[in-house]
C-alpha cells in the first residue's frame, strides 16, 4: 500500500482545503476534520482512474520544498493517506476466527445483500483508510 502526504490547510469560516504536493492538480475539501482522510483518498482514487501515480515522496522531500514550508508556517498541517489501489484480481485467503464472530459476519453481509468475502474486503478497507 502507498501512501501519500497532503498538506491541509483551513482558513476562519471555510471547509478544510486538501492539496497533494506530489500531485498538482489533486485536492479536495472536508468540512469537519473526522472527513479529511476519507475524502483524500476518494479524490487520489478518482485521479488514479485516469492517470498513473507517480512515486510518493519522502515526508523529507516535502517538507523541504518552500511552497510546503510557506503553508506550514502559515498554519497548515501534513496528513498520511493511503491508497488501496483497486485491481480486478481476486485472491483466495483463509482465515480462521471465532464461530459467533462468523455468524454475524454472514448475518450483517445477507442484511446487506452482499457475499462474506465482499463485506469483509470491505469493512477492511474501511478500517485501514479510517485508521491512517
Amino acid at each position: 500500500m502507498r501512501y501519500y502526504v497532503a498538506l491541509v490547510h483551513k482558513d476562519p469560516d471555510s471547509a478544510y482545503g486538501i492539496s497533494f504536493p506530489d500531485l498538482p492538480s489533486v485536492f479536495s475539501a472536508a468540512d469537519s476534520d473526522e472527513d479529511l482522510v476519507i475524502n483524500a483518498i476518494e479524490a487520489l482514487r478518482l485521479w488514479a482512474e485516469d492517470e498513473e501515480l507517480p512515486a510518493a515522496s519522502p515526508h523529507q522531500d516535502i517538507v523541504e520544498r518552500p511552497d510546503v514550508r510557506d503553508e506550514l508556517a502559515a498554519g497548515a498541517f501534513l496528513i498520511r493517506v493511503p491508497l488501496i489501489e483497486d485491481d480486478t484480481r481476486t485472491v483466495r485467503a483463509n482465515i480462521t476466527m471465532e464461530a459467533g464472530t462468523l455468524a454475524a459476519i454472514d448475518q450483517a453481509a445477507k442484511q446487506r445483500g452482499l457475499t462474506r468475502s465482499a463485506f469483509l474486503a470491505s469493512c477492511a478497507r474501511k478500517e485501514i483508510e479510517r485508521s491512517a
